[in-house]
């Protein structure tokens, strides 16, 4: 899983990469057959001016959906962190467990056609050969 992190209004520390790249891959390793990649943006939205201006967005690209977009604003970006890969980590979920149920659906409503579909063979050469 590749996490790729860049900031806005402020220099990435070591300790800042650190804790959102160990956040991550704790939320989302079990996921890693389906997430690749991660791209992770934080802000300072009003720099020096201080408040509740911290972000962290997150988007994580999933073959055969649309992106997973989280976005957290705190005053201390630590937290925004945290309860982005929180909130990630559960949408990830969701959106992985509609694909499956999408995909089962779709093979037992095949599996369920070509069961009728032999059954209206047998049935039709019955009828054209009444022995």
């Amino acid at each position: 899983m590749h996490i790729e992190i860049q900031t806005n209004g402020f220099d990435l520390t070591e300790g800042l990469r650190e804790h959102t790249e160990r956040r991550l891959r704790f939320a989302l390793s079990w996921a890693s057959h389906d997430v690749r990649k991660i791209a992770v943006r934080l802000f300072d939205i009003n720099g020096p001016r201080g408040g509740n201006d911290k972000r962290c967005r997150i988007q994580i690209p999933l073959p055969g959906t649309p992106d997973v977009m989280i976005e957290d604003t705190e005053p201390d970006l630590y937290i925004a962190i945290d309860r982005a890969a929180d909130r990630a980590e559960r949408a990830v979920a969701r959106r992985l467990e509609r694909q499956r149920e999408h995909r089962h659906g779709a093979v037992k409503i095949a599996t369920s056609g070509d069961a009728s579909d032999e059954q209206g063979i047998a049935s039709a050469s019955k009828a054209s050969n009444p022995n």
